[in-house]
């Protein structure tokens, strides 16, 4: 009646007991081998680059059986050290419509060069579709003059100093690829130097010859 008594209980606890052994097992080395470094990678890109929501607009399509409703959203991406580059995406929802717009925006960035890492070099204007923007280099102190999705966009790229007007279309579209057409024709003393094959004190004496003339 012994032998009888402990078989039943012997077999029950080895399963039991590989159950455990096999759930910690895989629990831990899970934890361990994927989902730490994972949080760390979204975590470094999210230190790196700013984002900023520019707008959202529902929008419908429509289909056989009626209208199918969706958004659209714009977002700009930029390091604060002068990258810069937005995106725009549609979804049935609002997080997936912003996370396609922020994938297209990091993958179109450009680099704007930056006079002591807060202003531009020079006034620029440019236009895309119906809307036109017009940028000018402003002195320290003087901040963000600008409105709606523009300042967005200085924000995000690490402008600190500049006057912005935009003319023609508000359009939030239309502004931010009008400002992107706009960084991707500026230049920096050391580009027109290098372009010119002079030095860069010799490009900005010039300049200064020409102010005190003047």
């Amino acid at each position: 009646m012994a032998d009888a008594t402990n078989a039943p209980r012997e077999n029950k606890d080895k399963p039991h007991g590989e159950g455990r052994g096999r759930g910690e097992g895989r629990g831990r080395g899970e934890g361990r081998g994927k989902g730490k470094p994972r949080d760390r990678e979204e975590g470094g890109e999210g230190g790196e680059l700013v984002e900023r929501l520019v707008a959202v607009n529902r929008v419908s399509k429509t289909v056989k059986g009626g209208r199918r409703m969706g958004f659209a959203a714009i977002m700009v991406v930029g390091d604060g050290r002068g990258r810069i580059g937005a995106g725009a995406g549609k979804a049935r929802e609002v997080p997936e419509a912003i996370k396609k717009a922020t994938d297209q925006a990091k993958r179109a960035m450009v680099r704007v060069p930056l006079r002591d890492g807060r202003t531009i070099h020079h006034d620029v204007e440019a236009r895309f579709g119906a809307g036109r923007v017009r940028f000018r280099s402003a002195p320290a102190g003087t901040g963000i003059i600008a409105g709606g999705p523009l300042r967005a966009v200085f924000e995000v790229m690490g402008v600190h100093d500049i006057v912005a007007k935009s003319i023609g279309s508000s359009n939030p579209y239309n502004m931010v690829k009008a400002a992107l057409a706009a960084f991707k024709v500026m230049e920096s003393p050391r580009m027109v130097a290098g372009r010119r094959g002079r030095r860069v004190n010799e490009v900005l004496g010039k300049k200064a010859d020409a102010k005190e003339t003047a």
